[in-house]
């Protein structure tokens, strides 16, 4: 063998591959839900006055940093109007907070953060979007980077580098 041939070549590396790891948008804060059943008469329909008492008093504190997902478990109907009133409360306090299950918060998390990347830096690139992660990632969070830089990049596959998939290539 002579000294040419020992020379190992990272293809990988020389490809201009550019690895998006969608774990690193994933927010650390605590997820919690908020039940607006507790605050149902009978587990059946939300009395104003109560509920407006109960707002002042509860100890809103709690939720400071928190990402607040707001459902109601109990089959009744709540008017619109206490979702907004709870919103009211939150919003001196949590980081973030929705209405639908922690699904929908985390999906919102994730919007929130990608929303944020300057997709300019990835333009005419060839983009490989991360597979593995440590954290839960959604596939809302891959539908979405796909939908943030299909406009601006020449191609994007999903997996590792070592091994994609082919997702989008610009013709």
């Amino acid at each position: 063998m002579t000294m040419q041939e020992d020379i190992i070549i990272n293809k990988v590396a020389s490809s201009g591959l550019i690895t998006l790891d969608l774990e690193q948008y994933y927010h650390t804060g605590e997820r919690v839900e908020y039940d607006i059943a507790q605050n149902l008469f009978h587990g059946l329909i939300l009395r104003e006055k109560d509920f407006r008492e109960f707002l002042k008093q509860h100890d809103w504190s709690q939720y400071e940093g928190k990402n607040v997902a707001i459902i109601c478990s109990a089959d009744a109907i709540v008017p619109t109007w206490a979702y907004m009133l709870l919103a009211t409360h939150l919003e001196p306090y949590a980081n973030l907070f929705v209405f639908g299950d922690l699904e929908m918060l985390e999906n919102a998390l994730f919007g929130q953060a990608l929303a944020k990347i300057d997709v300019n830096e990835y333009k005419d690139s060839k983009v490989v979007v991360k597979g593995c992660s440590k954290v839960p990632v959604p596939v809302y969070a891959y539908v979405e980077i796909v939908r943030l830089l299909k406009p601006h990049v020449r191609s994007i596959m999903y997996g590792e580098p070592c091994s994609t998939v082919p997702v989008f290539k610009r013709k």
